[in-house]
């Protein structure tokens, strides 16, 4: 009898969370590390950076490397961006559930899950055919059904879904783009960095009609924004 007892407790003692995601202790200490420790504070943002995998969205053999504090190569020329700037330039874009935000440069598909993860209405585009499709499979795994893909010129946006609550760049132009600009609503903020050998983040909001207020964040480092034909 007590044999049985014993054998039935052991049956329902909980797996390890290591066992069920060895990544977890990486994923945890990216957030406690990277992210609060630098000041990020909404909890949204937070939330989804603790949840979603970032191993799935590099290759294979840097999956190791995945949580570093630094951007990593995902092929043709472009990169994941490091989880402090994803999560700062979240913060700062400032989504919330329900909203629909336009992300210019799927890429990797990591910065596209994590406003997905937040419960926004994700429109992406990517100019590289292959990233789009690997980012789609990689979305589409991980059960992501609140985002919309495109493979096209990021530089004309998507004016057919216009306006947007929230545009974010993953990529540099030179100077930040009109068109998409205009594709904000009023009271909309826009998240890009800009600029050609010196980069700085801006957040930009519509304040009118034909009115925006831009504001120098932080310098960073993209890869440039690519032009379609």
């Amino acid at each position: 009898m007590f044999a049985a007892a014993l054998l039935s407790t052991l049956f329902i003692l909980p797996v390890p969370t290591e066992a069920m995601d060895p990544y977890s202790e990486l994923r945890r200490l990216m957030v406690e590390e990277q992210i609060k420790a630098r000041g990020i504070r909404d909890p949204l943002v937070i939330r989804a950076m603790e949840k979603v995998p970032r191993e799935e969205f590099v290759p294979r053999s840097l999956r190791p490397e995945a949580y570093d504090d630094r951007p990593l190569p995902i092929g043709h020329g472009q990169t994941i961006s490091q989880p402090y700037i994803v999560a700062y330039m979240t913060e700062k874009l400032r989504p919330r559930p329900g909203d629909k935000i336009l992300e210019i440069g799927t890429g990797s598909g990591y910065q596209t899950a994590i406003l997905a993860e937040i419960g926004c209405r994700v429109y992406t585009i990517e100019i590289i055919e292959e990233l789009s499709l690997r980012a789609q499979k990689v979305l589409k795994k991980l059960g992501y059904k609140n985002i919309h893909f495109k493979v096209g010129d990021g530089y004309r946006g998507w004016p057919q879904e216009a306006p947007f609550d929230g545009i974010i760049i993953t990529a540099a132009p030179p100077k930040i783009p009109g068109e998409l600009k205009k594709q904000m609503k009023i009271g909309g903020k826009m998240v890009v960095p800009a600029g050609d050998y010196f980069q700085y983040l801006y957040l930009v909001e519509r304040t009118g009609a034909e009115a925006w207020r831009e504001k120098k964040l932080i310098p960073v480092s993209f890869v440039p924004m690519v032009r379609g034909n």
